[in-house]
């Protein structure tokens, strides 16, 4: 199963690299099957994300590689720090005009700053790579640590909608946030991400 992706299409996919002050955000890999799948099988972190299922398996991380290395409408970005990945962050452009960030750490990464860092990291990549005019995120309403993260980036509360959640096994209550480019711009000197190439 994982000798199930040529070199050429992962190579294609694979957007810049991108650089914070303390965070690296890459493409995943095959290699990082067995740390998504460790990092992700937490309830408490799947809780709070729409698409993550709990128990989270390392075939499932397989399938969310494999799914995300086509060439799509979905940016997703491994985060590491001290080259060790401590979560993922992404963009989701798959419904035209609502492209979507989402964002999860590990348990043990949380409360040190490293999720407001990499949205911003992934937002700088956004803006800079689309021409959409907003970005849109969400929050359970009960996390307001990941709503906090969307208000330090500069996103404002729209609203609240009901969404259903793969893990909960039903639809929960959520924050609707959006960004408009022209606020980012506002605020892009939080500190510029660096792109490598």
């Amino acid at each position: 199963m994982l000798q199930d992706f040529s070199s050429a299409t992962l190579r294609e996919a694979r957007p810049s690299v991108v650089a914070t002050e303390r965070l690296t955000l890459r493409r995943p890999t095959l290699a990082d099957v067995r740390t998504i799948s460790q990092l992700a099988n937490d309830r408490r972190v799947a809780e709070n994300t729409r698409r993550l299922p709990h128990p989270y398996s390392q075939d499932d991380a397989v399938d969310f590689i494999r799914a995300t290395s086509e060439l799509g409408s979905e940016t997703v970005f491994l985060i590491e720090h001290d080259s060790g990945p401590v979560g993922m962050v992404g963009i989701d452009r798959s419904t035209p005009g609502n492209a979507e960030l989402g964002y999860w750490l590990g348990v043990e990464h949380w409360g040190r700053g490293f999720a407001t860092e990499a949205a911003r990291g992934a937002i700088d990549f956004f803006f800079e790579e689309f021409e959409d005019e907003h970005l849109y995120a969400g929050a359970r309403v009960t996390n307001p640590a990941s709503r906090n993260v969307l208000e330090k980036c500069g996103f404002q509360w729209s609203g609240v909608q009901l969404h259903r959640f793969l893990a909960l096994g039903s639809s929960t209550p959520v924050d609707c946030f959006r960004l408009s480019r022209g606020v980012w711009a506002s605020l892009k000197s939080w500190s510029s991400a660096r792109r490598m190439r």
